[in-house]
């Protein structure tokens, strides 16, 4: 049998997304007869005429709708806007609307994680504004449970809703080993549930 595709689709301005991205997608990697799928979103533009190259100048390749439907779980991982998701990630999955009407992924896992410049950017209503599309879709939100230490331990970033890391004002703010271990342990249990879910 072939390795389940786990798809952790983020967009990442200043590489603090990308960062959770990658551990989430060794916590994926760490599930035997899963494998990650790393992709991303181009940026939205302001100019009508403004197109994006169909391939980025570095990260991860840009998702397409065929590898969303055809994921055995999803990771969507955005960086805060005013307590939202950012627009570049609202606009892909605005245009998933054929997806909905197909059912494609229902009953299929997914969780959320972001990065904030600030302790209090938003966080949390951020994930949950994250969720509700999701859940449009009839997807099964994983969480992080308390079970995980690090959620108890954690001075920066980190939440039940989901994996999370605060950047500072200029986005040069490393991930913290909670961050991290809480990240990798999210991506470890997405995997898992796709597979009890196959």
């Amino acid at each position: 049998m072939s390795a389940l595709p786990i798809l952790v689709l983020y967009y990442s301005q200043q590489g603090s997304t990308r960062q959770l991205a990658v551990h989430i997608a060794r916590g994926i990697d760490s599930v035997a007869g899963c494998e990650a799928v790393l992709r991303t979103v181009p940026k939205v533009s302001t100019v009508c005429e403004a197109t994006a190259d169909s391939i980025p100048a570095d990260g991860a390749p840009y998702a397409t709708l065929a590898e969303l439907q055809n994921c055995a779980g999803l990771a969507l991982g955005s960086p805060t806007r005013f307590g939202n998701m950012a627009a570049p990630m609202k606009y892909f999955l605005d245009g998933t609307s054929g997806l909905w009407l197909s059912g494609s992924l229902i009953g299929k896992p997914a969780c959320v994680f972001t990065s904030t410049s600030s302790q209090h950017g938003g966080q949390e209503s951020t994930l949950l504004s994250m969720m509700t599309p999701l859940l449009h879709h009839g997807m099964l939100i994983c969480g992080i449970p308390f079970s995980e230490a690090a959620l108890s331990q954690t001075h920066s970033g980190g939440t039940p809703y989901g994996a999370s890391h605060v950047a500072g004002h200029d986005g040069q703010v490393a991930l913290s080993e909670h961050e991290q271990q809480l990240a990798w342990a999210q991506g470890k249990r997405l995997a898992e549930m796709a597979l009890k879910l196959a």
